[in-house]
């Protein structure tokens, strides 16, 4: 019973107070001057870790067994994976670049965990028996932690697409007035001191915020490599020491069960963006086309293989 309400109150102060990170994230975004709201974001998001790694011990003691049995503690494993990256990236000075990804993911996961997902699935339950190995800890958090970084990685990577469009899409427009004015510029000599004034005006694109916008550019693709990277390196631990326990438990490495396969599908996506980055001509856009694309893939392999409720892994499933 008391682990039951240690387990209620964190779960429902995690979930309010990742709430109001998000809120002043949001102001921050509105005001950029405001620095004491940045301080208290980032305490807010220490404050979450701390009730999600309480609510993760207090289950495992009131279980007896890691946490990772079902959809719902995968989902709060997940939850706890985005705020851990995100104290970490503290340490790599990115705080302000992933704050925006690691923040809303955090909430997001836990919020469907808590309240998407029936009552009778809060519920810890006795380890299925193809569960009660000592791989479990090592394969399914590696597997999470891997979603997790890949995830955060390849939402820098759609952050990147975005910006460098609509910066693509603005030195168009940018570039069209500025053969307008050249025209303009032979044609009227007169008026050469006023057209000259024009043309600095509508290059403009280079001047400090657009540097500023490259520098954001830059730092994304920089750190979407390095997150991604980091989520390849678990993803293919997870998946080796899953065919270990598989042999193990079911007499083979390999079943081709729908969740191996997608697991496969992810690790040759991102197996592919990887080495896209060895190729100088491949950087930048179409490194970050095939992480964009890996995103959805990741969600297919987590959650939709569980909505199937199909194959060997289907006591992770919603039924």
């Amino acid at each position: 019973m008391i682990f039951a309400t240690l387990e209620h109150i964190l779960t429902h102060l995690s979930f309010s107070i990742v709430s109001i990170v998000i809120a002043i994230h949001l102001m921050i975004l509105s005001v950029h001057e405001i620095i004491g709201l940045r301080h208290s974001s980032e305490k807010g998001m220490l404050a979450t870790f701390f009730s999600l790694t309480g609510l993760l011990v207090i289950r495992w003691i009131s279980s007896r067994h890691f946490p990772l049995s079902n959809l719902y503690e995968s989902l709060i494993f997940l939850s706890w994976s985005f705020s851990i990256i995100h104290m970490v990236s503290k340490l790599w000075n990115l705080k302000n670049d992933l704050s925006t990804i690691t923040a809303p993911s955090a909430i997001f996961t836990q919020g469907f965990a808590t309240s998407g997902l029936s009552s009778k699935m809060h519920q810890s339950a006795i380890l299925v028996p193809a569960l009660q190995s000592q791989w479990l800890m090592m394969h399914v958090s590696m597997m999470l932690l891997s979603y997790a970084a890949l995830l955060c990685g390849s939402l820098l990577s759609v952050a990147f697409l975005v910006i460098t469009f609509r910066k693509n899409i603005d030195i168009f427009f940018r570039s069209k007035n500025l053969l307008i004015l050249m025209k303009s510029f032979f044609f009227r000599k007169i008026e050469y001191l006023n057209e000259k004034r024009s043309v600095v005006k509508s290059t403009s694109f280079l001047s400090f915020p657009n540097y500023y916008k490259y520098q954001l550019i830059q730092r994304l693709d920089y750190w979407s490599y390095r997150v991604i990277s980091l989520g390849f390196t678990f993803l293919t631990i997870g998946i080796l020491s899953g065919a270990v326990w598989a042999n193990e438990t079911w007499g083979s490495y390999w079943n081709w069960d729908p969740k191996e396969t997608w697991a496969f599908i992810t690790w040759t996506i991102f197996a592919i963006y990887s080495h896209t980055r060895t190729n100088q001509s491949l950087h930048g856009t179409n490194s970050a086309l095939v992480a964009s694309i890996g995103f959805l893939i990741i969600w297919i392999c987590y959650f939709g293989i569980n909505l199937l409720g199909i194959g060997l892994h289907s006591y992770g499933s919603f039924t």
